[in-house]
C-alpha cells in the first residue's frame, strides 16, 4: 500500500530580508522620482529641467538606498555576530550551564522535562552553536542579516522604481504631462502593492491601499510645494 505524500509546505518568512528591501526601494522609486519630476514640473520648468532633475534624483536615489541599506543592515548583522561571539564563549567556559539553559527553553515550550534534556543532548551533540543561535537567540539562518544583499535589492528596486514616472513624463505630451505621470504612477504602486502583499503573504487590498494612499499624499504635497516655488521665483 503505498503511502499519501505529505504536500511540502511553502513559507513566507524566508523571503523578509531581499523582500523588504525590494518594496522599500520599489516603493521609494516610483514615490520619489513621481513627487521629485512633478514638483519640477508644477513650477514651471522645461522638459529638460524637469528630465535633468528626475534622472538625478534616480542615480541619487539608488545610491542612497543602496548605502542606506548597507549600513543599516551591516550594524544588525555586527549585532549577531557580537552575540554568537558571547555565546561561543559562555558555551566554552560553562558547557554544562548552557545545556541546561537549552533544556529549559525546549521545557517551556511545552516538553516534559525528561524528553526536554535528551533534545538538548542531542542538538548540543549535533552542533551547540546552531542549536542556542536558533532557539535561545532566535537567529536562523535563513533570516540572518545580508548587507551586500539588501544593498543591490534596495538599489534595483529604486531604480527599476523611478524608472516608470521618469519615463512618462519624459514621453507623455507637455498638455498632459502632470496627469499621466500621475496615472502611470497610482498604477504603479498599485501593482507594487499588491505584489509586495502576495508575495509577503498578506491581504492584498489593505496593502495596495496604503501604499497608494501614501504615494498619492506625497505626490500632492511635493507638486504643491513646487508651484508656490515656480510662483514665488518666477
Amino acid at each position: 500500500m503505498e503511502q499519501a505524500v505529505t504536500p511540502q509546505e511553502s513559507h513566507l518568512s524566508h523571503r523578509s530580508n531581499w523582500l523588504r528591501a525590494a518594496v522599500l526601494g520599489a516603493n521609494d522609486g516610483i514615490v520619489s522620482t513621481a513627487s521629485l519630476v512633478l514638483g519640477v514640473a508644477a513650477s514651471g520648468a522645461s522638459a529638460a529641467a524637469i528630465m535633468t532633475a528626475g534622472i538625478a534624483g534616480l542615480a541619487a536615489g539608488a545610491l542612497s538606498m543602496a548605502a542606506g541599506e548597507y549600513v543599516s543592515v551591516s550594524s544588525q548583522r555586527d549585532a549577531e555576530e557580537a552575540d554568537l561571539r558571547l555565546e561561543q564563549r559562555e558555551l566554552r567556559v560553562d558547557p554544562g550551564g548552557e545545556l541546561r539553559e537549552l533544556a529549559e527553553i525546549y521545557e517551556g515550550r511545552g516538553l516534559p522535562a525528561e524528553l526536554a534534556q535528551r533534545v538538548a543532548v542531542e542538538l548540543t551533540r549535533a552542533g551547540a552553536l546552531a542549536a542556542h543561535a536558533r532557539d535561545e537567540l532566535g537567529l536562523e539562518e535563513q533570516r540572518r542579516a545580508r548587507p551586500l544583499q539588501a544593498a543591490w535589492t534596495s538599489a534595483l528596486a529604486f531604480s527599476a522604481g523611478a524608472i516608470l514616472p521618469l519615463v512618462t513624463i519624459g514621453l507623455a505630451p507637455a498638455s498632459v504631462r502632470v496627469a499621466a505621470c500621475v496615472a502611470a504612477t497610482l498604477v504603479g504602486l498599485a501593482l507594487l502593492g499588491d505584489t509586495g502583499a502576495r508575495l509577503g503573504g498578506a491581504r492584498r487590498l489593505p496593502a495596495t491601499t496604503r501604499v497608494l494612499a501614501w504615494g498619492a499624499v506625497a505626490m500632492a504635497v511635493t507638486a504643491g510645494i513646487g508651484a508656490l516655488v515656480g510662483q514665488a521665483t518666477g
